[in-house]
């Protein structure tokens, strides 16, 4: 234990989870907000990294602030932000059919994408995110352009979203269906790819040493930040059990039952 209170204290940019991290549903964890202040008042910064790319900051900055947890829009990082990088600097083409909510079709509307929600002949890429408006249209939709054989990405390859009463299909199980009816699979852009905390360490201005990633996912925050070369901290208080980072080949550097725990060790 005394080695992670010591590397803890000595990182200065911390890449959080939120979903079943921070918090489930409208739940706030325990020591959540004194966990927040502690990295600041220790002259750190901290960054809300996610693959939920059903809402845009915006969005994510009115649920914050709605459940008392401070924030502003260059707190995030998405895995919608990370898919605008990638399409920058990757896509060329005509027209993108995004498959997600309606949030996500601003932010990408707004980053100047040619995007709709509608089956037309000139589109040439299918971007999937984790879509809680998601229709039988869209599906169908989908198959149809996956037949035509377009650009196939999708932001994130989570199977579960967590919840207060449980969990919810995610962008992955989703695709996981695309699959069964297509036989084609997404390139998938967010965690565990390891550009999005990367990119998020660079607009932060720090370097990877600098850097520590805390998640509840053991396939995606873990394996992202292992990936990208940084320190990883498992916490059980959202889908990964005990047991399945005891089967993981993935494995994190350290694991706490929450960030109570963490908080502890920076106020010592």
């Amino acid at each position: 234990m005394a080695d992670m209170r010591q590397t803890l204290r000595q990182k200065k940019l911390f890449l959080l989870d939120m979903d079943g991290t921070l918090y489930l549903d409208d739940d706030v964890f325990e020591h959540c907000l004194d966990f927040l202040n502690a990295i600041r008042d220790r002259g750190g910064r901290y960054l809300y990294l996610t693959n939920n790319s059903s809402k845009s900051v915006d969005k994510y900055v009115e649920k914050m602030t709605r459940i008392h947890i401070p924030a502003t829009a260059e707190d995030f990082f998405t895995s919608t932000d990370a898919a605008c990088v990638y399409l920058k600097n990757n896509y060329h083409g005509r027209k993108i059919y995004a498959l997600g909510t309606a949030s996500f079709r601003q932010q990408l509307k707004n980053a100047g994408f040619p995007i709709t929600d509608r089956l037309e002949e000139d589109i040439d890429c299918l971007l999937m995110g984790f879509d809680t408006e998601l229709t039988f249209q869209k599906l169908e939709d989908a198959c149809i352009l996956l037949g035509r054989g377009v650009e196939y990405l999708a932001t994130n390859p989570d199977w579960v979203c967590p919840t207060a009463y449980g969990y919810v299909p995610d962008c992955g199980s989703v695709a996981q269906m695309l699959f069964n009816a297509t036989k084609r699979r997404p390139y998938f852009i967010g965690k565990p790819e390891p550009a999005i905390a990367q990119l998020a360490i660079e607009k932060a201005g720090y370097r990877p040493e600098d850097a520590v990633l805390i998640g509840d996912r053991i396939y995606t925050d873990i394996a992202c930040g292992v990936n990208a070369g940084i320190a990883t901290v498992l916490v059980f208080s959202g889908e990964t059990t005990r047991e399945d980072w005891e089967k993981s080949e993935v494995k994190p550097m350290f694991t706490c039952q929450s960030i109570a725990d963490i908080y502890e060790m920076l106020r010592e």
